[in-house]
């Protein structure tokens, strides 16, 4: 769980977003959000289809802008970043996961995995492939490494997504149903994977879901309903 001591990873303040606002199309999503998330926290991220959990997933990544509030990552607020300042926040400070996987299927599981290296520094020095070597192995990929996207199964691939949010040794992992492609099994299998790694190294993992069963799993519950956040006990979510 959380330090209370540590500074928090994420903060929102009066966080809104509107959609073609001053039109009368204009549709309100977020109402103003308060949220903090610390260190090593796995928080889920649940609500009916439309209620805007990705809106404020794209919104934590600097991939959107709110309409209104205050958004922080890792102690800066993100609205006084350029947009190079935006990519270098991206780039070093939050990793990605999706529902699909989205690997190049020309290049090999550990080539995927250095991706995010190799467009930021165009191309990865060898402290950075053995880094990625290291996490390649703690997630069972150590057989995989040369094989190309396409030979590997889906749930492979999805852990090679992981890996590749992680190589930038990033503070924040925003994962967008990286489970929602998989079979029962494989989901599961990727699900422990990002929580023990959520313990082991600190970083905060914030996980939309429609699949209770992972919710319930989590350490903090995060439901939007209306426009708004209601924190709810992981146990009760239904199962």
């Amino acid at each position: 769980m959380a330090d209370v001591r540590n500074n928090p990873i994420v903060k929102t303040i009066g966080l809104k977003k509107t959609y073609n606002p001053g039109t009368e199309k204009a549709v309100d999503v977020l109402h103003g959000i308060d949220l903090e998330i610390f260190p090593g926290e796995f928080v889920a991220i649940i609500g009916q289809s439309g209620s805007g959990k990705s809106t404020m997933l794209n919104i934590l990544g600097a991939l959107d802008v709110p309409t209104a509030g205050e958004v922080w990552i890792d102690g800066t607020e993100i609205s006084k970043l350029s947009s190079d300042g935006l990519a270098k926040l991206r780039g070093e400070s939050i990793g990605f996961v999706f529902q699909f996987h989205y690997l190049l299927d020309e290049f090999t599981c550990l080539e995927n995995a250095l991706m995010p290296i190799s467009i930021r520094k165009g191309a990865p020095d060898k402290a950075d492939i053995e880094a990625a070597k290291v996490i390649l192995r703690r997630v069972g990929l150590e057989d995989q490494m040369n094989k190309k996207a396409p030979q590997m199964s889906g749930g492979q691939q999805q852990r090679t997504a992981i890996v590749r949010a992680l190589v930038s040794k990033p503070r924040l992992v925003l994962a967008d149903e990286p489970t929602g492609n998989l079979d029962a099994r494989s989901g599961a299998e990727v699900f422990k994977l990002m929580r023990e790694i959520a313990k082991e190294t600190g970083v905060a993992f914030i996980m939309v879901t429609h699949d209770d069963r992972l919710a319930r799993a989590a350490d903090r519950v995060i439901r939007i309903e209306d426009g708004l956040t209601i924190e709810v006990a992981p146990d009760s979510v239904v199962h």
